[in-house]
């Protein structure tokens, strides 16, 4: 059993949540009395998401097909997201954290007309903005121990850009990974859909090298979806074309979700090497440094 849930009020104008694997910090803007409706909402929802999840957790942990189905309003969002990818390996777990943004930013704009507001779980960010508003994020990379992020690149979200969705994996993120990304950020209409997309993009950045560990995902966690599939333990020095060949792989999966419109755009990042999506939709991602070892998206303001 977990233990209770936390739910405390931070600086800023933020608010923190925590239960369990979730951790969450979001924050809103507009009239005071439509954020404390807003956060009210949130802070009702937030307790019964971890143990809705656990009672259907070994229907999210099988492979994603056609036949799976849930109950659950966060399960529900996390098939939606991976259903489109049916016919590769994937599990609905590779929306968990955007599903669970998406869920709370849906209880407090229902609750209360907000001007912006983000709900980030953990890099996977949903986004509201109303007409006339807009949200800065950053993209950042080299995160050295004891000093802050160092911004490589910004995006602009407002009303037009149909974007509600930011989410980053990699092999050197909290969940497992096939490929071996530094990180890979994606845009899309909702956070569950950037997170699954995210996933799959960051496996698909990938060669075979002898500077990459390997190991069964089941050998470091007993409990993981991935089973016997060999997940990146770290990444030594590569070859100038292994990089390339790498994210050459993963930009192809990008694009390919690009057109199928799964996605809105894309930032791909190995070994000091970007790749991004360039799309023609409304929004791109200008990453504008090249020295990248490790990127994330930073909160909003």
């Amino acid at each position: 059993m977990f233990a209770p849930p936390i739910i405390q009020e931070l600086t800023g104008g933020r608010l923190h949540l925590s239960h369990g694997p979730i951790d969450i910090v979001l924050r809103a803007w507009g009239e005071p009395a439509a954020l404390a409706a807003a956060y009210a909402a949130a802070s009702r929802r937030f307790p019964t998401i971890l143990p809705e999840l656990c009672d259907e957790l070994a229907t999210l942990r099988s492979p994603m097909s056609d036949t799976l189905s849930a109950d659950g309003p966060v399960a529900r969002r996390m098939l939606a997201a991976c259903r489109p990818y049916a016919g590769v390996f994937i599990t609905p777990m590779a929306a968990v954290a955007g599903a669970v943004a998406d869920e709370l930013m849906s209880h407090m704009t229902a609750a209360a007309p907000l001007q912006r507001a983000f709900v980030n779980n953990g890099g996977d960010i949903a986004v509201h903005v109303a007409a006339g508003h807009a949200l800065d994020i950053g993209v950042a990379g080299d995160f050295s121990r004891g000093s802050a992020p160092v911004l490589h690149g910004t995006l602009r979200v407002d009303a037009g850009s149909g974007v509600g969705g930011i989410a980053t994996s990699g092999a050197g993120g909290r969940s497992f990974s096939l490929g071996i990304a530094d990180a890979v950020t994606v845009l899309a209409r909702y956070a569950a859909g950037a997170d699954a997309a995210a996933t799959l993009v960051a496996n698909a950045v990938n060669v075979d090298s002898a500077a990459v560990v390997r190991r069964p995902a089941r050998d470091l966690d007993p409990d993981s979806d991935l089973g016997e599939r060999a997940v990146t333990v770290s990444v030594g020095a590569l070859t100038r074309s292994e990089v390339d060949a790498a994210l050459t792989q993963g930009l192809a999966c990008a694009r390919q979700f690009h057109a199928r419109g799964l996605i809105m755009d894309a930032a791909l990042m190995l070994a000091g090497e970007v790749r991004t999506l360039a799309a023609s939709g409304p929004l791109s991602i200008p990453v504008s440094a090249r020295q990248v070892h490790a990127a994330r998206t930073v909160a909003p303001r």
